[in-house]
């Protein structure tokens, strides 16, 4: 059995953090059909008797469609207003193709800065058990409108491992626009080779290029190798893997290979 798989299969809590580019279409607007499958995803890992909770990047990119228009793409305040607006959109999809399979969703706005007072991370643990106690998908966001962090260090990444810390997840997973991690850039080198697991991440840190960012999204491969290293010391995996291929979870739950996973337990620095 792959090693993705057998984890996966055998992990009954699952944080799964969706990135801006898996939600964004070719011209920027947000892909309904991306939203879809992953509510059907969620859902069926949920029938498997799997607690899953959902951080969900993609405000921006939400407030950008609603408006119309990216006339101060540079200027902080704006993009600050946009997830305002991007937030609302980006909840009421999410509402409505759960709810195609009798699900109900609820909205956790955070900031960095929550993880860091002790009452306030016991509010955000209590919050998280009594939601999935009635059945409810807690998906959660950066605070944008109020807080840079996202803006400056690289997307939900960290944010979602601090959640998957604080709820003592099995598995995090990590839904790119990219297959997983490869030795080198597939973008630039046609030989290159998907790494499909990861037990040193220092050794990986050496071998690889951990730089660049995608188009819609802040986060680069190195903000996704700190969250994978912030789980692994906390007992728990990371499975890397594309959201845009279509049932990719359900297909890896079946025993195809796919992504790449670090498995804790090995060396990390």
């Amino acid at each position: 059995m792959d090693k993705a798989t057998e984890i996966l299969t055998g992990s009954r809590k699952i944080v799964l953090k969706i990135g801006s580019n898996v939600l964004a279409g070719a011209d920027g607007s947000m892909d309904t059909d991306v939203v879809e499958d992953i509510a059907a995803q969620v859902v069926a890992l949920r029938e498997e008797g799997k607690q899953v909770v959902m951080v969900s990047s993609g405000a921006e990119v939400s407030g950008v469609n609603a408006v119309g228009a990216w006339s101060r793409h540079g200027d902080m305040n704006y993009k600050q207003a946009m997830c305002a607006v991007g937030q609302v959109e980006l909840m009421m999809a999410y509402k409505k193709h759960f709810a195609k399979h009798g699900a109900i969703v609820a909205q956790l706005l955070l900031t960095r800065a929550n993880f860091r007072d002790r009452n306030t991370t016991l509010h955000i643990r209590n919050t998280l058990f009594t939601l999935l106690d009635e059945g409810v998908v807690p998906i959660i966001n950066e605070n944008d409108s109020v807080s840079i962090d996202e803006f400056d260090s690289g997307d939900n990444d960290r944010l979602a491992a601090l959640t998957s810390n604080l709820w003592n997840a099995d598995l995090l997973i990590l839904m790119s626009d990219i297959e997983g991690v490869y030795d080198k850039s597939p973008k630039e080198h046609e030989g290159a080779k998907l790494i499909g697991e990861v037990t040193d991440i220092g050794a990986l840190r050496r071998v690889i290029d951990t730089g660049g960012k995608s188009s819609f999204g802040s986060g680069g491969m190195g903000s996704k190798i700190d969250a994978a290293e912030a789980v692994a010391e906390h007992g728990a995996a990371l499975l890397l893997v594309c959201g845009k291929s279509r049932g990719v979870l359900t297909r890896i739950a079946g025993g195809e290979q796919s992504g790449t996973i670090f498995v804790p337990g090995g060396r990390y620095s």
